[in-house]
């Protein structure tokens, strides 16, 4: 009888339900593929986290934290992201969901969570914000490419000190192309670049299989 292919479960925000589709497929034959439930709520305001949108670190923290607890739950590797939410902003006074500190902190507190129910997981680092293109008037928050690159190099000390495996999604996404062919809106990606995504996702983590 034929081995059972791995599960990766993948926890994460819109950016990851949008690749979700193609990093499935491309992961047929290599992986089972599982993500936070919810896929129809999340999609109603892929700006509001509900559903599968697992929000930012504080709301992903309070989700895993019941998910190792279920009977039921099942997972050979965690493709884990949490960070486009935590930086939005006020435009009004600036103030920040979820800051720095905190955040460190919601990470720290994941990675030991996974480390005490020997979860194997891996970090991706959370994709590009352009600010002329996501600030317009008609946003209710602001993201700003600072914050981002602030809070990906929070994570990568982070990962590093867990010496835990991480893929490089912010970097792959921006060589994809110039801001004018990346986005279809403030900060989603056409379909082109989602399909992109699933398929680097997919290769990096069919090549960590094959290291472990």
């Amino acid at each position: 009888m034929s081995k059972e292919l791995p599960l990766v479960y993948v926890v994460g925000d819109s950016i990851s339900i949008q690749y979700g589709p193609y990093l499935e497929k491309a992961l047929r034959g290599f992986f089972r593929f599982k993500r936070k439930g919810g896929e129809g709520e999340a999609l109603l305001n892929l700006d509001q986290p509900a559903g599968a949108n697992a929000g930012d670190s504080r709301m992903t923290l309070a989700y895993l934290s019941t998910l190792v607890c279920r009977a039921d739950f099942e997972c050979d590797v965690l493709m884990l992201n949490c960070g486009l939410h935590d930086i939005k902003r006020s435009p009004k006074n600036r103030d920040i969901q979820i800051p720095l500190d905190e955040y460190r902190s919601n990470l720290e507190q994941i990675v030991h969570l996974c480390v005490l129910n020997d979860i194997r997981f891996i970090w991706l680092r959370t994709t590009p914000v352009v600010d002329a293109i996501h600030n317009h008037p008609k946003m209710n928050f602001h993201r700003h490419a600072e914050d981002l690159n602030a809070y990906n190099d929070c994570a990568d000390s982070v990962m590093e000190r867990a010496d835990a495996a991480a893929i490089d999604l912010f970097r792959f996404t921006r060589n994809l192309g110039a801001d004018d062919e990346l986005f279809i809106d403030h900060v989603h990606y056409l379909e082109a670049i989602r399909e992109k995504q699933g398929l680097f996702l997919a290769g990096s983590l069919c090549g960590w299989l094959n290291r472990i």
